[in-house]
């Protein structure tokens, strides 16, 4: 518990660092005290941090669903907004000091007026009858003092540049400002324009990619099965009806023999997604849809899940095997579902079957497949880290996954991790787009 608390303690002061420089960088540098578009951006950056806060947290303080969609679609598309002008305004920092010394030294080849040259006296010839005296008004209205006055003292030339100091201050701070305003508009466009190319790869559907894997096991009369495989859907606050029914139209579009839902359905209960998840009754293979549960399901209710999509028509293979013409098809539950006494149990699973036929495994996370290779699986089917979903992240996944993404050999058995359909938190991916995979299986006898 104390840890728990201490990494929350860090995690909230990182997020609000970052809060902290992103405000001085898009708000402080570029507007000026007191103006209302400081007033308006301080507001943004207290407001903003705490509708992230209420999307992450709704969910599972049980808040009515209409609130959760009403905050989710603006706290989650912050947090990707906060990652890239973050990663853009770092960026600027090294842009930063090159463009006020390009600015700095235009200024200085700017040329000085010079100065206007005095016209040389004139002798004038004095008559020889004195003029008439002045009034004393008169005497005034000429310039000069009056009698019994002191003449001041006369007046400097002023440079034509102003005086040095205030003038050289002033245009400092001109530069600084524009450098701030260039930088910070630059990175603010950058984030708006990745994340909202990302939001669109999402809202777009995923993409139907191809995979071929050759089994020394597959016999001749098997050879071009296809299995449909989809992965984190993640039907949600975010993600709804619409989002499951392009799955299903794109699945169905493959005609495909057998369709594997590798977890990661759902992001909440049967109560509030139960309608969002009605088109997968529309799923259609040769061979049945089956479906292996995520460790996203055992936040949402995992055997009210279970229930709900057999009654959709996919057949749930908890810890279960099934025969399928040329091949064995097994499933396992989420490790995550070791929390509750459920699990992956591989020896129920697996355990007694004929290693003589080709063994299909479907399993939500790739961690273990070392579990598969012990019990003679040929092929592994995953998902659970879409692909990193938002780069960087692809960074981390990769330190926690055997598998990023795509195909990979473990000793006698193959593992195949897809990225998945939907998105967590942020509808958003970059560099990680959604897919379904169309996996071809191969006979080595064909």
């Amino acid at each position: 518990m104390l840890l728990v608390l201490l990494v929350m303690i860090v995690v909230l002061a990182v997020l609000g660092g970052v809060h902290w420089y992103v405000w001085r960088r898009l708000v402080r540098d570029v507007t000026a005290p007191g103006s209302l578009a400081r007033r308006l951006g301080t507001v943004a950056a207290v407001a903003l941090p705490l509708g992230s806060v209420a999307a992450m947290a709704s969910g599972r303080a049980g808040a009515p669903f209409w609130l959760q969609q009403t905050v989710a679609w603006p706290g989650f598309l912050w947090l990707a907004l906060l990652l890239y002008v973050t990663l853009a305004l770092l960026a600027g920092e090294l842009v930063r000091p090159l463009l006020r010394r390009v600015l700095e030294r235009r200024a200085a080849r700017v040329p000085v007026a010079a100065p206007v040259p005095v016209p040389e006296a004139v002798p004038v010839t004095v008559p020889e009858t004195a003029p008439e005296p002045l009034s004393e008004t008169e005497t005034r209205t000429e310039g000069g003092p009056a009698a019994g006055e002191e003449a001041g003292p006369a007046e400097e030339p002023v440079s034509p540049s102003g005086s040095g100091s205030g003038a050289t201050a002033t245009g400092d701070f001109s530069r600084r400002l524009f450098v701030s305003r260039i930088v910070g508009g630059a990175a603010a466009a950058a984030a708006v324009g990745t994340v909202g190319y990302g939001t669109y790869g999402v809202l777009r559907g995923p993409r139907v990619k191809r995979v071929t894997v050759p089994l020394a096991k597959l016999p001749r009369a098997v050879h071009g099965y296809r299995i449909a495989v989809v992965s984190d859907i993640h039907l949600g606050p975010t993600l709804g009806r619409a989002h499951a029914q392009r799955i299903v139209d794109t699945i169905n579009s493959t005609q495909p023999d057998l369709i594997a839902v590798v977890g990661d359905l759902v992001d909440g209960s049967v109560a509030d997604l139960g309608p969002a998840a009605e088109p997968l009754a529309q799923l259609r293979a040769r061979h049945g849809s089956y479906f292996v549960t995520g460790n996203h399901e055992y936040f949402s209710g995992a055997d009210a899940w279970v229930d709900h999509v057999r009654e959709l028509g996919l057949q749930p293979l908890r810890n279960a095997r099934v025969e399928i013409d040329g091949f064995d098809l097994a499933g396992v539950d989420d490790v995550a579902g070791e929390n509750e006494g459920q699990g992956p149990d591989f020896v129920r699973a697996l355990g007694d079957r004929d290693r003589s036929r080709a063994a299909v495994l479907l399993a939500h996370q790739p961690v273990v497949i070392h579990d598969a290779v012990k019990h003679g699986v040929d092929l592994q089917l995953s998902g659970h880290t879409h692909g990193g979903q938002l780069w960087p992240g692809n960074l981390l996944a990769e330190l926690a996954n055997p598998t990023l993404a795509g195909l990979e050999q473990y000793g006698d058995t193959q593992l195949y991790v897809s990225r998945g359909a939907g998105a967590w938190g942020p509808p958003v991916r970059v560099g990680a787009p959604s897919d379904i995979t169309v996996v071809q299986l191969a006979s080595k006898q064909a």
